[in-house]
């Protein structure tokens, strides 16, 4: 007589199980969320959860790098588009689309929560944003002045008044994101400053 088969466990998904962490991480910081915590909203025993990630640290330290990463891929594949106007566009619309991503792919807005007052013994996440951020914004500079070593800017632009400019308008929709406003409002806000600052005349000293 044939033997009942017995159903398959379910496959660990690495992907899932790291961005539950995140959201725990990011709504109540490393110190607030406890192992028990992680293991419960990820469905696994302490020992497979250390089997996985290491240790707690390692998993918000991963979580961390795994979602705030994307920012600095978005501000270096903008740079790499071979008109400025493009640039700037690129920076601010897949910023906003990254901002407001669907929740089932997307912890939520990494930089105005718990995340970024907490840390681990190997991660100063406040340290690792700004060096991000620093990064980011390094990266536009660089390309503000070699489009005005073409003439694609006018000579005498401002470069650092300039990325300044793009930086505040990030900042700013990154702020309304965690408030809540819904992505077509914020697409909305970065087309019409993406028109000032690369259709109506670029600023300049």
């Amino acid at each position: 007589m044939p033997q009942p088969k017995r159903g398959r466990p379910r496959a660990f998904d690495r992907d899932r199980a790291l961005l539950d962490a995140a959201r725990l991480f990011w709504r109540r910081g490393y110190s607030g969320t406890s192992t028990r915590d992680l293991t419960a909203r990820l469905g696994l025993s302490t020992s497979s959860l250390y089997g996985a990630f290491g240790s707690k640290a390692e998993l918000f330290e991963e979580a961390v790098r795994t979602y705030a990463e994307r920012y600095r891929e978005i501000y270096q594949q903008a740079a790499a588009a071979p008109d400025f106007r493009t640039v700037v566009e690129r920076v601010l619309i897949d910023s906003v689309h990254e901002f407001t991503r669907p929740d089932d792919e997307h912890p939520g807005c990494l930089l105005s929560n718990a995340a970024m007052a907490d840390s681990t013994s190997t991660l100063d996440t406040s340290a690792y944003f700004a060096e991000l951020q620093d990064s980011n914004e390094r990266t536009l500079r660089t390309r503000v002045e070699r489009a005005v070593q073409e003439g694609e800017l006018p000579a005498g632009t401002d470069a650092a008044a300039l990325t300044g400019l793009v930086q505040a308008v990030w900042h700013g929709l990154s702020a309304r994101a965690n408030l809540g406003t819904d992505r077509e409002d914020l697409l909305a806000t970065a087309r019409l400053a993406h028109e000032l600052v690369c259709g109506r005349g670029t600023p300049s000293a």
